[in-house]
């Protein structure tokens, strides 16, 4: 009986699966870039702030922003290009490297700092008896110097050009004298350069020094007040290529307020109104 049963005879057939082609490869490069963000994301965590609003400034506008905000970057990229859209932070950074000053509570009242179509323009205002110059001298005092020093400081880390401006109030010199207030405002500015490139901004970052005598008042309804005497510092604009012809620096030194003027908090501890005007 046993010898009739027939013989099945199952074949397996051996080998592998089919060709995986490089789906592998594909997956290795997904966890590569996903790495690659991860770095990217950590790197912006430490960064300063300022390369972190040009990186961003990059992804809106590809194009525009990315050409000149974050460019010229050295070191750790504490050095940034101003322009047009960022100028009011280095308002902020000025103030507050400004409010670290010993002497910030007496001073707050005669630094005024204005966004305007010419750039960032910081204005030193004198008081009757003199804040940052002695009375009728180029001479800077020791508040006038620190002050300058501080700025320097904070603006020689700018690619921006800058430009410098002397004025006077309209008190004139005596008829006789060989000395006016055309020397005087111009030997003041001439004054602040040299403090500010001893003490930080580079050789070719001023383009001009201009002296204005009493041309460009103040308060023109109030040719004799003492905050007439000043000194103006302009951080120039970096324009970018789509910024309007009309911002270009003027070569007069004309400028027009943006509205984003800043003065400090009055001070509580004034004694009163100066009237003298003893320059």
């Amino acid at each position: 009986m046993d010898k009739t049963r027939p013989i099945i005879i199952v074949k397996k057939k051996g080998g592998h699966g089919g060709h995986h082609g490089g789906a592998w490869k594909v997956a290795y490069a997904d966890f590569v870039t996903a790495m690659m963000a991860l770095f990217i994301v950590l790197w912006l965590l430490n960064s300063s702030k300022q390369v972190q609003e040009a990186v961003g400034g990059y992804f809106k506008d590809p194009t525009g922003t990315s050409k000149k905000v974050g460019s010229n970057m050295a070191g750790t990229g504490e050095n940034f290009t101003l322009t047009r859209d960022n100028m009011p932070k280095l308002k902020e950074q000025l103030q507050q490297a400004v409010r670290q000053m010993a002497d910030f509570e007496k001073l707050k009242n005669h630094i005024e700092m204005t966004v305007t179509t010419e750039g960032l323009r910081i204005e030193l205002s004198e008081s009757a008896t003199g804040t940052f110059f002695d009375s009728g001298s180029a001479k800077l005092n020791d508040d006038g110097r620190l002050l300058l020093i501080t700025l320097s400081q904070e603006l020689g880390k700018l690619p921006n050009k800058l430009s410098i401006e002397g004025h006077t109030d309209s008190q004139p010199y005596a008829p006789t004298a060989s000395y006016g207030n055309w020397e005087l405002s111009a030997d003041r500015a001439n004054a602040a350069r040299r403090v500010m490139q001893s003490n930080g901004i580079q050789a070719d970052q001023v383009t001009q020094v201009r002296g204005f005598a009493d041309q460009r008042l103040r308060k023109p309804d109030a040719p004799l007040d003492p905050s007439n005497r000043r000194i103006s510092l302009i951080v120039q604009y970096i324009l970018k290529n789509n910024d309007d012809e009309n911002a270009q620096p003027s070569a007069r030194g004309e400028e027009k307020s943006e509205g984003n003027k800043t003065t400090f908090p009055p001070d509580k501890h004034a004694a009163g109104q100066e009237e003298s005007t003893q320059r």
